[in-house]
């Protein structure tokens, strides 16, 4: 029987059922586990020290053999690999976009953004709280924290115009959006964080039984892609501190890698893209590009 540690929201469990189901219910068990992410839910992300607020409480019960896996929305996952720990396979892709649920009576077309001039968007992500404010500086961002399913209530309630969710999120859930109108996020101004929508699945290091079976889970094509993301944001510190986006995916024989970094009031925005065969190498040329062009400077 395979130990499957996750946390315990919605989203997640969905998560590590999927993975489940992958493997087989028969010789898999879901455990559940508290992480520091989920019992802070007053705090922004970037006030939070630290890093792995998703993740490393699971990390510990991986390490002491309470559990056998774990699984990980990747994009909350560390680009430091916890010692004695391996990524066994990256999970398909689901699509990385991210949304912008709009009120029906709030949603104003014509704008780079469907909002009127001081529309009140709900994000914790200095990332897309950053992004925001570049294509629209007049509007005003507040915080918003909790479950899926919490943040579209809280939009229904009136206590935003707007909010930003992954699109992930929204098809791995069937979440019911009527009554709000859904805006993709165009990739030509809109990144997401880097890996968002990939699942990863850790195991000890060593465990060859279980990393063999986990690791025929694993889709070449979308690690190849959010290993070129994360290699990008490991230049510049990873984490939740730091208003970045990154995307990847093959373009014929060529791997392209799109990445932004902008100051966290969104006035300064650089952007580049390059192509390449290495993901590890084009991920830290792409950071080395924007560095020189004064990224740093924007964090």
């Amino acid at each position: 029987m395979i130990r499957i540690g996750t946390r315990g929201s919605e989203l997640a469990l969905w998560q590590a059922n999927h993975v489940a189901d992958l493997v087989g219910k028969e010789r898999s068990r879901i455990v559940v586990i508290k992480t520091k992410g989920d019992r802070i839910q007053n705090v922004s992300f970037d006030k939070m020290e630290g890093k792995g607020f998703f993740t490393k409480e699971i990390e510990d019960a991986l390490l002491s053999g309470d559990v056998d896996a774990a699984v990980h929305s990747m994009k909350d996952l560390p680009t430091e690999h916890a010692p004695g720990l391996v990524i066994a396979a990256v999970i398909r892709r689901e699509d990385p976009s991210d949304v912008l649920l709009v009120r029906t009576e709030r949603y104003l077309e014509g704008n780079a953004l469907p909002l009127a001039d001081g529309a009140i968007v709900g994000t914790s992500s200095l990332r897309r709280a950053a992004q925001l404010r570049n294509i629209m500086p007049s509007i005003e961002i507040r915080p918003l924290r909790g479950n899926v399913t919490t943040r579209i209530r809280r939009l229904r309630e009136g206590n935003f115009d707007a909010i930003v969710l992954a699109r992930a999120g929204l098809a791995r859930l069937v979440i019911d959006t009527f009554g709000l109108v859904e805006f993709t996020l165009p990739y030509s101004y809109f990144l997401p964080a880097p890996a968002q929508g990939a699942l990863a699945v850790q195991v000890r290091e060593g465990d060859e039984a279980v990393y063999e079976i986990m690791r025929g889970l694993n889709d070449p094509e979308t690690e190849e892609s959010v290993a070129a993301e994360r290699c990008f944001l490991e230049r510049f510190g990873g984490g939740c501190h730091v208003p970045l986006g990154a995307l990847a995916y093959r373009s014929g024989d060529a791997l392209h890698l799109s990445g932004l970094v902008a100051s966290i009031d969104g006035r300064r925005l650089i952007r580049r893209s390059i192509d390449g065969g290495d993901p590890a190498l084009i991920g830290e040329r792409l950071a080395e590009l924007l560095k020189k062009e004064g990224a740093d400077s924007l964090l």
